[in-house]
């Protein structure tokens, strides 16, 4: 059976301090995460573990610049492989800077293993008004977009959502009425994380991006954050029991911490959870240290 790595990339999660006054992952509900982590939850004196259900290790985001890290250079080392921070000289974002577009044009995951005869997915699906925002030439575009669009993949759409073969950002399509699409009504999350099982049994690899924990964090709201973590975890809940776990490994990654301390409006230098789970979990985190580990990971266990 042919190996699939399905990947969630969750923006702005590091491993802090366990601390439910700061830290919103000791405030919420989190049932999924804990367990996969036999019934813990990362922080500063548990950052790795190998229990029955997944793997964690700590992964350096500051790929040693000076600085806080973003998201422009900290989500271009995780999809191309490349020290983006070391390269241009300092952490950048929220967007890539225009010296990065050739490397994410070369090197992005997408590119690679399509090259490699590997069918891609990203599962977002984007409205009509970001194909607008596209298409009238802007350049403030994540790391994330840039891969799918420079490799040619097309990005989905509301049409691609309402067959279930995408998913909101926001994972409930709680904003897509507002947007213009009153006939994709709200979804409970865990529901929303049974359509990318399904869509990823459909390809090889499959990206998955979720960035309102970053925008938690800088919201400093605990109320907030905790909701997003909560819809997040039922959504890898409804992954978890509707994937194929025979062939099917899985990875959470971050490009910076932020969320575990609402006590600051920036992002922090704590290093961020990698989580894998699924049968290559083990080949998947063997040389994981930094970001620039992760697509070198997932295209060897994809290739070899």
């Amino acid at each position: 059976m042919n190996p699939k790595v399905v990947l969630f990339f969750i923006d702005g999660i590091g491993i802090g301090n366990k601390d439910p006054e700061a830290n919103p992952f000791f405030r919420a509900r989190l049932p999924m995460f804990r367990f996969l982590l036999g019934g813990e939850m990362f922080h500063k004196h548990f950052k790795s573990a190998s229990t029955r259900n997944a793997s964690l290790v700590p992964v350096n985001a500051t790929l040693g610049v000076p600085g806080l890290p973003q998201s422009g250079t900290g989500q271009s080392a995780i999809f191309t492989g490349v020290n983006a921070p070391k390269m241009i000289g300092r952490h950048f974002g929220p967007y890539p800077p225009t010296a990065l577009r050739p490397v994410i044009q070369e090197r992005n995951i997408f590119a690679r293993l399509q090259k490699a005869g590997k069918r891609v997915s990203f599962a977002n699906a984007y409205p009509k008004q970001f194909f607008d925002y596209t298409s009238s030439g802007t350049r403030r575009l994540t790391a994330t977009t840039l891969s799918c669009m420079m490799s040619g993949l097309p990005l989905k759409n509301a049409d691609d959502l309402r067959r279930r073969g995408a998913v909101s950002a926001d994972l409930t399509r709680a904003r897509w009425p507002e947007m213009g699409y009153p006939d994709l009504s709200e979804i409970p999350s865990r529901d929303a994380g049974i359509h990318l099982a399904n869509l990823a049994a459909e390809n090889d690899f499959t990206l998955f991006e979720y960035w309102l924990t970053d925008h938690a964090g800088h919201s400093q709201d605990m109320n907030f954050a905790v909701d997003v973590l909560e819809r997040f975890d039922s959504f890898l809940e409804g992954f978890h029991h509707a994937v194929d776990g025979s062939s099917t490994t899985s990875l959470i990654i971050s490009d910076h911490g932020n969320l575990e301390d609402l006590s600051t409006k920036t992002h922090t230098r704590n290093p961020v959870p990698c989580i894998a789970f699924g049968p290559g979990r083990r080949s998947l985190l063997a040389r994981t240290k930094n970001l620039t580990h992760i697509t070198p990971a997932i295209v060897k266990l994809l290739t070899k």
